[in-house]
């Protein structure tokens, strides 16, 4: 697919990490499947596996987590 930020490149398939912050908690989840912009690497997650991601997210800031860095679950 097109980018729709940079317009300019094409998007292939490729594993990702993930950064989310809220307040004090970070969390990085290694080896997300996206779609990444070979022009300006913008990236682009289905809807089912941005829904797996945030959960696995939920699970760290239930446990009060500071810093966590976790793999993907499929």
């Amino acid at each position: 697919m097109e980018c729709t930020i940079c317009k300019m490149g094409e998007t292939k398939a490729s594993d990702i990490t993930v950064a989310l912050q809220r307040g004090e908690l970070s969390v990085l989840i290694k080896n997300v499947p996206a779609e990444v912009c070979a022009n300006c690497g913008e990236y682009y997650l289905s809807d089912d596996i941005a829904d797996k991601v945030l959960t696995q997210a939920e699970v760290s800031a239930a446990k009060n987590a500071e810093v966590e860095i976790l793999r993907f679950r499929k």
